[in-house]
């Protein structure tokens, strides 16, 4: 498979895009008055403890307080272990105490953010602190050791963690989760991560003990630098970027902690956009769309909503070469992959309901749920699918950190209020004859104005010229139309004169 990475730089924007195979699989976005706050580190204080929801409100200096539960607060150092395995179920958890055991009100505490703040929604905050590198992950509150179980071959799992378990021997204070990208890595470039970590946890703790409530104790990354750390592998083939600034400090970089992959890194210099070049602009503008077309002739209708994104699946013109049920299989198969590229496209998170063409034959539904799980193997958040429901739905989960791609570009139409949907020309206007009705009652005039969109007073005085005129009788006063082409379809004024 062929992947390559894209950055493209403005004064205030900066985007990564992730193209496999020709096609954008994800996209990032950092701007430079909105940078997430994912992974920083600050110095808070409690603001409110909440017995009733298990959490508390935390003042981090950000616009909304933020929110930590019971469940995210750090209670006790584990006892030192080797962990084969980052992601095993562990023993089950102790009970969590009461809040209010955990939390005071007006607490100095050090938190992290593990999700931004999304719509009305404050950050989520955990006590749990966890520094990335390029191939550990530091906990530097616990003393577990584990590898990500996406390295498969057991002889890699065994060898790096016995190399962790060398390397960290000597006071064995902090634990670590050995990341995907260490998979082959050599000593030398574990150990160089784990002075890396230790040196910024040392930095850390001196931030805490002299800064004051609300600062920011530690940064993550800027996007070109975790793009590199976090998405480069050794199957990508370029990363092209179209600055040359941020191209040699992406080259120092990685020099200085991938070695290896450093010569992959160029700077972009032709005339056509980057982005244009791999036809990513267009690929931005058609997921902003909520139906999404298949190769077959199918399509896909995808609808977010507050509390979960839908997916409907529909064999539009596809006909088929045998029966119907080949026709729904095919469509279906196909369909699941698209949808895995979809969510990891838009980065939808939270519930996910895909209403797949229904299908009788049992091994057909298989097949469909297998080839949903393979395509989202690549995805880098945490998917759970679960099979079809009695309704013949399937459910599943992906992790979110960060808002979606449609609510990073878009924001609600200000003409229909965010519901999709405008009244009828003909519901605003009976909406007007109304309220005709109801100001004649309520104030005395001579005659009326009503002013509304060209559309409305259009129909009104084309097709409703009678009811008008009816109305003109009933209420014995002069009625008057004027066409404003600043008023939207739903604006109307009924102005007594």
């Amino acid at each position: 498979m062929s992947e390559e990475i894209l950055v493209n730089v403005t004064p205030r924007e900066t985007r990564v895009a992730v193209v496999e195979n020709g096609m954008l699989q994800e996209l990032h976005i950092e701007r430079g008055w909105s940078r997430g706050v994912v992974g920083n580190i600050y110095k808070g204080r409690v603001q409110r403890v909440m017995p009733g929801m298990q959490a508390a409100f935390v003042e981090i200096g950000l616009d909304r307080a933020a929110f930590l539960h019971a469940s995210d607060v750090m209670r006790s150092l584990p006892t030192p272990e080797i962990a084969g395995d980052a992601t095993a179920a562990p023993q089950p958890p102790p009970p969590v105490p009461p809040i209010s055991e955990l939390l005071r009100d007006g607490q100095d505490i050090v938190v992290q953010v593990v999700k931004d703040p999304i719509g009305s929604k404050g950050a989520r905050l955990t006590t749990q602190i966890s520094i990335p590198s390029r191939y550990l992950v530091l906990l530097p509150q616990s003393r577990t050791i584990g590898v990500s179980a996406r390295i498969e071959d057991e002889t890699e799992r065994a060898r790096l963690k016995t190399l962790i378990g060398e390397l960290v021997a000597d006071g064995h204070r902090h634990g670590y989760i050995v990341r995907t990208n260490a998979e082959g890595q050599p000593s030398e470039a574990l150990a160089e991560d784990i002075a890396y970590l230790g040196r910024a946890w040392a930095l850390i703790e001196r931030q805490v003990r002299e800064a004051p409530v609300g600062a920011r104790i530690y940064e993550d990354l800027t996007l070109p630098m975790r793009a590199v750390r976090d998405l480069m592998r050794r199957d990508v083939e370029k990363v092209k970027v179209d600055s040359r600034e941020t191209c040699e400090r992406l080259r120092t970089f990685a020099a200085q902690y991938m070695p290896g992959l450093a010569e992959k890194i160029e700077h972009y210099s032709g005339t056509r956009p980057v982005f244009d070049l791999y036809g990513v602009e267009d690929e931005i503008q058609r997921a902003l769309e909520k139906e999404v077309p298949l190769k077959s002739g199918g399509y896909l209708v995808i609808d977010q909503t507050e509390a979960m994104t839908t997916v409907d699946v529909n064999t539009g013109s596809f006909l088929g070469q045998r029966n119907l049920e080949e026709t729904v299989y095919r469509t279906n198969l196909e369909a699941a992959q698209a949808v895995a590229r979809q969510l990891r496209l838009r980065n939808l998170g939270g519930i996910i309901i895909i209403d797949f063409i229904d299908m009788t034959d049992a091994e057909h539904r298989r097949q469909v749920l297998r080839t949903l799980e393979k395509s989202l193997t690549r995805d880098h958040a945490k998917t759970t699918v679960y099979d079809f429901s009695p309704l013949g739905l399937v459910e599943m989960t992906r992790k979110r950190t960060v808002e979606s791609l449609q609510r990073q570009l878009s924001e609600p139409c200000h003409e229909c209020g965010g519901r999709g949907m405008l009244k009828t020309a003909e519901t605003v206007t009976y909406e007007i004859f109304r309220e005709i009705v109801r100001a004649v009652r309520q104030f005395e005039a001579a005659r009326l104005l009503v002013i509304a969109s060209p559309k409305v007073v259009g129909r009104i005085t084309d097709e409703e010229s009678a009811a008008v005129a009816e109305l003109e009788e009933f209420l014995g006063k002069s009625i008057r139309f004027q066409a404003d082409e600043q008023y939207l379809q739903e604006q109307f004024d009924v102005v007594l004169l």
